[in-house]
C-alpha cells in the first residue's frame, strides 16, 4: 500500500491548478521520478477536472488508482495510491479538504492560475502519516484489530479441540482398558475355579 501523490486543486478552471501538492517517489529512480511526479501531476489534474462539485470517485489507470473529492467550495482533492483502500483514500480526502478551507478562505484561492502557489504544510506530514491506511480510517484500524483478535480465537480454539480429541481418545483408551481388565478378571476366575484343592 502506498501513497503517491495527494494534491489540493482548484477544479473550476480549465485546465485545473494544483494549488498545494505533494509527491512521495522514493520507490523510483531518482532519473524518472520527474517524470512519474509530472505524469501525476496530469492525471491528478484530469480526474479534477471531471469531478463534478460534491461527487467522490476513483479511477484506476495502470497499477494506480486516482481517487477524487470535489466539494462543492470548487476545490477537489486528489490522493494516487497503489493497493490502498478505497475508504481510507476518500477519508484523506475529507479530512485535508476540510483543513485546507478552514485554513485558505476561498477569496485568496480563487484567483491562482500556477500550481503550487497556495503553501499548506499539512499535506507534507500527510504524504508520511497516511502511508499506513489504518492511520486515516479508524474504521479500519478496527477491523485490522478484529482480525487479529479473530485469529488468536481460531487459535485458541484449535487448540481445545486438540486437546479435547486427545482427551476422547484416552477416555476411548480407558474405557477399552476397563473393558480387558473385566476379561482378564473373568478369563482369570473361570482358571482358577478348576483348580481347586480340598
Amino acid at each position: 500500500m502506498k501513497v503517491y501523490y495527494i494534491g489540493i486543486l482548484n477544479n473550476t478552471k480549465k485546465p485545473a491548478v494544483a494549488l498545494s501538492s505533494v509527491h512521495e517517489l522514493s520507490e523510483f529512480s531518482r532519473f524518472t521520478r520527474g517524470e512519474y511526479g509530472n505524469f501525476m501531476t496530469m492525471i491528478g489534474k484530469t480526474v479534477a477536472e471531471r469531478t463534478r462539485p460534491g461527487q467522490r470517485q476513483s479511477v484506476e489507470e495502470q497499477d494506480y488508482v486516482v481517487h477524487c473529492y470535489a466539494r462543492s467550495e470548487g476545490v477537489a482533492g486528489v490522493i494516487i495510491t497503489k493497493d490502498y483502500p478505497n475508504l481510507a483514500a476518500h477519508s484523506v480526502l475529507s479530512k485535508l479538504l476540510d483543513q485546507f478551507l478552514a485554513e485558505k478562505p476561498l477569496s485568496t484561492i480563487a484567483d491562482k492560475t500556477t500550481d503550487n502557489s497556495v503553501p499548506f504544510p499539512a499535506l507534507d506530514e500527510a504524504i508520511v502519516t497516511y502511508q499506513d491506511p489504518n492511520q486515516a480510517n479508524s474504521i479500519a484500524k478496527i477491523q485490522q484489530e478484529l482480525d487479529e483478535t479473530k485469529i488468536v480465537l481460531h487459535k485458541a480454539i484449535d487448540s481445545v479441540l486438540q486437546r479435547g480429541e486427545k482427551l476422547d481418545d484416552l477416555v476411548q483408551k480407558s474405557s477399552d482398558l476397563s473393558n480387558q481388565s473385566k476379561m482378564f478378571y473373568k478369563t482369570a476366575k473361570k482358571q482358577n475355579s478348576c483348580c481347586i484343592v480340598m
